[in-house]
């Protein structure tokens, strides 16, 4: 599986997030697309268009890892973001929430 670096990326990337709702609130990437880990397979046609692999982004990079290889195998071309949003946010990347700060990750 491949793996991209938060560095690697642009802080205006479209990025799919698969984390949990209460998560993607407390803070997540301006450009992110999100779809829950479980709900992926049902909402491939909710995924965004990029040119290149697409970034996926969880907390970690655990679950992302899991979605990145699941679309692979479905001819979806994915990449990994290693470290997830910890990383995002520990590198001072742009994020936005659904309240007025971002939660600390």
């Amino acid at each position: 599986m491949n793996e991209i670096s938060v560095t690697e990326l642009a802080d205006d990337a479209v990025l799919l997030d698969v984390r949990e709702p209460d998560e993607f609130a407390a803070g997540h990437a301006e450009n992110a697309v999100h779809v829950p880990l479980g709900m992926v397979p049902a909402r491939v046609a909710d995924l965004p268009s990029v040119d290149g692999p697409l970034p996926v982004i969880c907390r970690s990079g655990g679950r992302s890892a899991h979605a990145a290889m699941w679309l692979e195998s479905n001819g979806i071309a994915a990449v990994n973001v290693a470290g997830g949003m910890q990383d995002w946010q520990a590198k001072g990347k742009a994020m936005v929430s659904d309240g007025d700060t971002p939660t600390v990750l």
